[in-house]
């Protein structure tokens, strides 16, 4: 027996799509001006209309639409005749236009709540039934992208009720799914959150979200995580750290991945920064600091103090040189984003200082008390006192005292 709803035809969404896109081109300035391209989406509109009528009658949920466009063309054949330089017909245009422009928003959001409808229904049958690693990454990236365009509220009634949440989370954990698709669900919960955080937040704290994307262990799964802390802030940090989470993310540090310990060092910073005063002793209980400085010692580390000392001298001879110093900025701007491309870990132990100090997560004396603790592990961790005055000079000068 066939079932429409499950496979639409291709047929009605490609017409629907091109009814969207000329709808969405006629709101801003709905004329029937020859030179104006709104006239061509008029048209577009009224021929699609004639040409749609047997393909959207058989889909109960496009009556409204039907009835829009029915309603678009009686306007347009009023605007048609309203022609001329009476009062009347001026008023009469005026009125018309506004109305096509109202109509053609409408026909959009017809359009948008059927295609809606119908990538729900394909995304919780694809995430059930797993049968194809391809098709399974196309729902989820189109899920993706569609609420990350914003708020809205037929759509996540739509998500509510089809359970969406709790299929991507089920897909999330489980090991037998292939990584892609579980990184893929996993963006796809970071949509949500930032689509709306007071809805679904509860979720991922309730839920086992955060334990599968530390146990996936892959960069893309790190980076869901500090897109999650980020948005989710302090409530999700005390979660992390009273789960036992924290030292496995500071474990991946060491990964023979650089793009997990990039990853990794991006959580952690934001632990810094939204972290309690547990969280942070937690890290630095697990060695944050001291494993802080491998990174910078390495060949993607460095200091960014020596950089900066050289910028400010090249900008003092340029300066009395003439050379504007707006272009100076720019060109310092430039060749310093160019440095941490390629030195991710440059100055990382000022930066989680930083991190600390301007953060939301401590108190004031807190904050002070862990600088010192800071200052105080790198002067016994550093192997000679020179490096040792330059890594604490960019932590008090990166901080304030």
């Amino acid at each position: 027996m066939e079932e429409p709803s499950d496979h639409p035809n291709p047929q009605v969404l490609t017409v629907l799509e091109a009814l969207k896109q000329a709808s969405h081109h006629l709101q801003t300035n709905p004329t029937l001006n020859s030179d104006n391209s709104n006239s061509s989406a008029i048209k577009a509109l009224l021929e699609l209309e004639t040409e749609s009528n047997s393909l959207l009658s058989s889909d109960p949920h496009l009556s409204a639409l039907s009835h829009h466009l029915s309603s678009l063309k009686n306007l347009v054949h009023t605007l048609q005749k309203s022609r001329g330089h009476s009062l009347t017909g001026f008023l009469t245009r005026r009125a018309s236009t506004h109305s096509i422009s109202r109509v053609a928003e409408s026909i959009e959001s017809e359009i948008q709540a059927w295609i809606d409808r119908e990538r729900i229904e394909n995304l919780t049958r694809a995430l059930r039934e797993l049968a194809d690693d391809g098709e399974v990454v196309k729902v989820l990236t189109q899920f993706e992208n569609r609420v990350s365009q914003g708020f809205n509220h037929e759509l996540q009634d739509l998500v509510l009720k089809s359970k969406v949440f709790s299929l991507l989370e089920s897909v999330l954990c489980n090991p037998n799914c292939s990584k892609k698709i579980r990184e893929h669900s996993g963006f796809a919960v970071s949509a949500l959150i930032r689509f709306n955080k007071d809805v679904f937040v509860g979720q991922v704290l309730m839920g086992r979200t955060v334990q599968a994307l530390i146990a996936m262990g892959s960069s893309s799964s790190l980076t869901v995580l500090w897109s999650l802390i980020k948005s989710i802030k302090s409530p999700l940090v005390d979660e992390i750290e009273s789960n036992g989470e924290i030292p496995k993310i500071i474990n991946f540090f060491s990964s023979q991945d650089v793009d997990i310990r990039i990853a990794a060092v991006d959580c952690a910073l934001e632990i810094g920064y939204y972290g309690r005063k547990e969280a942070i002793e937690a890290m630095l209980k697990e060695g944050v600091i001291e494993k802080l400085l491998e990174l910078q010692r390495s060949e993607m580390g460095g200091l960014l103090i020596e950089m900066g000392w050289f910028k400010e001298e090249e900008e003092s001879k340029k300066s009395f040189e003439g050379v504007e110093i707006e272009g100076i900025r720019k060109s310092r701007d430039s060749r310093e984003k160019r440095f941490l491309e390629r030195h991710p870990f440059a100055s990382i132990v000022a930066t989680f200082a930083v991190q600390l100090e301007v953060g939301e997560g401590l108190r004031q004396r807190e904050k002070r008390a862990f600088k010192l603790e800071i200052l105080s592990r790198v002067r016994e961790t550093c192997s000679c006192d020179a490096e040792a005055a330059t890594i604490v000079a960019e932590v008090l000068w990166g901080s304030s005292p």
